[in-house]
């Protein structure tokens, strides 16, 4: 069976490096982020159509991967627990439990590294200083109760 790991936390608290460990270490890596590098895209937020159609795909290439028995990790905020919960009952069917891991980094570390990104790799998109503020404000971290949870602080 699949391992699905999402990757949790506000814009700057280190989720791309803890996935990119995990993906060296032979998981699958999903992103957001990723796909609209890809696509040429080099500003966030994205727009909502185009929003909707990577995850769209995400979706599938997670169920499509999980079906193989590959281990995958949700690079992505999974900023609230209905996002969350989402995602959850995406895998849930397919026999998966899936795990979180919660990087709880302080606000002024989160925006002090958004603030320092280059602009020239996928997982370090630049972000306005009070959108980041607002993304850090509004983020809802899980609680125990959604499932297996990890804190990394």
């Amino acid at each position: 069976m699949s391992r699905v790991i999402f990757m949790c936390g506000p814009a700057g608290s280190g989720k791309s490096t803890v996935a990119r460990q995990l993906e060296e270490g032979g998981m699958a890596r999903l992103s957001f982020d990723q796909e609209a590098w890809h696509r040429g895209i080099r500003s966030m937020p994205l727009p909502t159509d185009l929003h909707r159609q990577i995850e769209a795909e995400l979706r599938a290439r997670l169920t499509a991967l999980v079906a193989t028995g590959t281990d995958v990790v949700l690079d992505f905020s999974f900023w609230s627990r209905r996002e969350r919960e989402k995602w959850r009952s995406l895998v849930r069917p397919l026999g998966v439990e899936p795990e979180t891991i919660y990087l709880a980094t302080p606000r002024e570390v989160a925006l002090e590294r958004v603030g320092a990104r280059r602009t020239d790799e996928a997982d370090a998109y630049q972000l306005d200083s009070d959108l980041v503020a607002a993304y850090f404000d509004n983020f809802e971290p899980p609680t125990p109760d959604e499932g297996p949870l990890t804190v990394i602080s």
